[in-house]
């Protein structure tokens, strides 16, 4: 009995070895790939890439793509740095005298890569299969069919194996057969995505059956609906991502004028500051704690704050405090600094913007639909966005400073009768305004390039958020902000950018004429005066 079982277990052993060199790399095979012409090697390159999708093809063919392969006689050998090694068994040889070098046309090099991503079908990361697969998609050919079919029927991961069924259903759009064109449809209607799109257009455009034909149409149809929500949905996420920058820099803008009445002119250079803040601090982790790079922005963030809100106490002890009731002197006056800012920065470090890059945690997105890719850096903005805006409404509603800032806003005399020492609550307050416009800097520093300019773009528009929203009212400044945000964006699709801001200026305009208070009216004894 036991010399039984030993004999099957040798045989079993047998065959798995027998069908394990069946399917490995031979050295015929390397040679039909590294001699004769272009479509030749091309063709012994598919056929090694369909039935031998090992290590040893793959090292091969990276050999062949470096210009590291060499002929000798009846062998192609992987030549490095004056050492030979045989392909089919990865041994060293001894690189034989006389052996040429094998050259790569412009197509040679082409098929070449494309084998090697073929082969990457078989990687044993998921991940690294699947991009295989996608990348594969645009360029499938019926010649890939035996090779998809082989990954295919080894596949365990859901998500690969979705993306080569769609690859063959794309193969086989273009059979002769109406029936098998039928399913492949039915196939691709479940990834409707603008690949699906472009080959069912495709297909249309030469489709001579009419049942296929119709069949086209509603498919396309079916495809456009979903791939239309996903391209609305789109349009929104910018509008709020944009809407949550406007909200940032207006925030402190919302509390400064609402507190003082200052039309700050130079809130814009203020959030400059903080974005080169944030530049500043990722030199130094660049230079002294590389390791710690992806940690840079937990500095950057109170570092933004405080340089701004500094230079912003300096604003206002220095100037703004023998100004106040006199908004025309004042507004010159913000904007002369605002020049004297830009100018500054300008000699400082150089007229032309810098870069700021992301941590790697907030690079790349989320494919949230097929057409529909939220970028990791826009959703950590909104998500801090109201992080800011939940720790100001603390501070307003709960802190005995917002008490006294509540208090300031609503009657500065009586508040002054009672104690308060208005003089410095309007430093602290604007203080506060300036370091979340540097907060608002920080945040636009993950988005774009930072440069002396930078405020301008903002300016603007944070004070239209500010009067729609309400002077010194937080709720409105958000609904503003994100109101006018995905507002803008969906008239941007329409009329084009221009258009879009004339209209927004012109319903903001038509919107206060009958609502001078803007969405929410102040209260207390300064709103009735």
């Amino acid at each position: 009995m036991s010399r039984q079982l030993l004999l099957r277990t040798l045989l079993l052993v047998a065959c798995i070895g027998g069908t394990h060199l069946a399917h490995a790399l031979t050295p015929e095979a390397a040679l039909a790939m590294a001699t004769g012409d272009s479509a030749s090697r091309i063709a012994a390159m598919q056929t090694a890439v369909a039935e031998q999708p090992d290590a040893r093809t793959a090292a091969f063919l990276r050999a062949l793509a470096d210009g590291e392969v060499v002929v000798a006689g009846d062998r192609a050998l992987i030549a490095r740095d004056g050492q030979a090694q045989d392909p089919a068994t990865g041994q060293g040889v001894p690189l034989p005298e006389g052996a040429e070098d094998v050259s790569n046309n412009n197509r040679m090099r082409s098929a070449i890569g494309a084998a090697l991503a073929a082969l990457d079908l078989f990687a044993p990361d998921a991940e690294r299969r699947l991009q295989a697969a996608q990348a594969m998609r645009q360029g499938a050919t019926a010649e890939r069919l035996p090779l998809i079919d082989k990954a295919l029927a080894q596949e365990s991961d859901a998500r690969v194996k979705r993306a080569l069924e769609q690859i063959r259903a794309g193969v086989q759009l273009s059979s002769g057969d109406a029936m098998g064109r039928m399913a492949s449809i039915a196939t691709l209607l479940e990834d409707a995505s603008p690949a699906t799109r472009l080959l069912l257009s495709e297909r249309l455009a030469q489709e001579s059956d009419e049942k296929v034909q119709a069949a086209l149409r509603r498919a396309l149809a079916q495809v456009d609906d979903q791939l239309a929500w996903g391209e609305r949905l789109g349009v929104a996420f910018t509008g709020v991502s944009l809407g949550s920058i406007l909200l940032l820099v207006a925030l402190g803008l919302a509390i400064t004028y609402g507190l003082m009445g200052v039309i700050n002119m130079a809130h814009g250079e203020l959030m400059m500051i903080g974005a080169y803040a944030t530049y500043l601090v990722q030199g130094l982790f660049q230079k002294y704690l590389p390791g710690a790079f992806d940690a840079y922005l937990i500095v950057a963030v109170p570092a933004a704050f405080l340089a701004s809100a500094l230079v912003g106490a300096i604003l206002e002890r220095g100037v703004l405090r023998f100004l106040y009731g006199r908004p025309l002197e004042t507004l010159l006056a913000t904007w002369g600094i605002s020049l004297i800012l830009m100018q500054l920065v300008r000699t400082v470090f150089g007229a032309q913007n810098v870069a700021v890059e992301n941590p790697s945690w907030m690079s790349g997105g989320w494919q949230a639909l097929p057409n529909l890719t939220l970028p990791y850096n826009r959703l950590v903005i909104i998500a801090f966005a109201f992080a800011v805006l939940a720790l100001v409404a603390w501070v307003i509603a709960r802190t005995r400073m917002g008490l006294f800032v509540r208090g300031v806003t609503q009657n500065r005399p009586i508040a002054s009768c009672m104690g308060v020492n208005t003089a410095r609550v309007d430093t602290m307050a604007f203080a506060l305004g300036s370091g979340i416009a540097g907060l608002a800097g920080c945040a636009l520093s993950q988005v774009g390039n930072v440069g002396p300019d930078l405020g301008q773009s903002y300016i603007v528009d944070s004070f239209m958020v500010v009067v729609l929203g309400g002077v010194g009212q937080l709720a409105g400044t958000v609904y503003a902000a994100l109101g006018l945000g995905v507002l803008g964006k969906f008239l941007e699709g329409w009329t084009g950018a221009v258009l879009a801001k004339i209209a927004v200026l012109v319903f903001i305009i038509a919107f206060i004429q009958k609502r001078p208070q803007g969405i929410f009216a102040m209260k207390g004894r300064s709103a009735e005066a």
